[in-house]
């Protein structure tokens, strides 16, 4: 089957109004699991161009609220949302939650994050790898218990790796790949749900 940039997700994306076709990877993730509830706070990493919060927004409703952070600006304008551009890793998150109103613990901690690609296998994995393990350990600093956490990693050997690692901190970690993911697509994501 031959890539096609724009197919029925992208155009299903733009119809609904989502900033791109990776919130359909998100909505299938919370049909299959319920994590997302009216009232909570979420904290979406990685989250530009806006879909997932566009999606998460939507859900946790006017008293919920979102706060997403990436190395790209996010356009869309959302009433119960804040986006910060900036690197995750040069962040004192305290400090931003604090400026912004949030007070922590979590419900939800997603990301979405993904390296530039290099065109490398190995050093792409590696630097998704990376990335998962910087979301994680801020779900594992900043999520409440009973919370969920979602990251998205380029599947690797590294795969058996992060899913002991999210075991350690949550009930159970669940695997999908949802269905709007390209086929050609490595990515894969993981689940954890019910923060211990």
């Amino acid at each position: 089957m031959t890539y096609n940039p724009r197919d029925r997700y992208f155009k299903k994306a733009k119809e609904e109004g989502f900033a791109a076709r990776s919130v359909f990877k998100l909505e299938e993730i919370d049909k299959k699991f319920k994590l997302f509830r009216p009232n909570q706070m979420i904290l979406d990493l990685g989250a530009s161009p806006g879909s997932w919060s566009q999606y998460a927004s939507k859900l946790v409703g006017a008293k919920g609220r979102v706060l997403g952070v990436d190395l790209s600006p996010v356009t869309v304008k959302l009433p119960n949302a804040v986006f910060i551009q900036a690197d995750l890793r040069d962040l004192n998150l305290e400090d931003i939650f604090k400026e912004h109103g949030f007070e922590p613990p979590f419900d939800i901690v997603m990301s979405d994050m993904a390296p530039k690609t290099t065109g490398i296998r190995m050093t792409d994995q590696a630097r998704s790898m990376e990335l998962c393990e910087l979301a994680l350990d801020v779900a594992r600093r900043f999520l409440k218990k009973d919370g969920h956490f979602i990251c998205k990693l380029f599947h690797s050997d590294d795969f058996t790796k992060l899913r002991d690692e999210i075991k350690k901190s949550f009930a159970k970690c669940e695997v999908l790949k949802p269905d709007s993911t390209r086929k050609i697509s490595k990515e894969i994501f993981l689940i954890g749900v019910n923060k211990k």
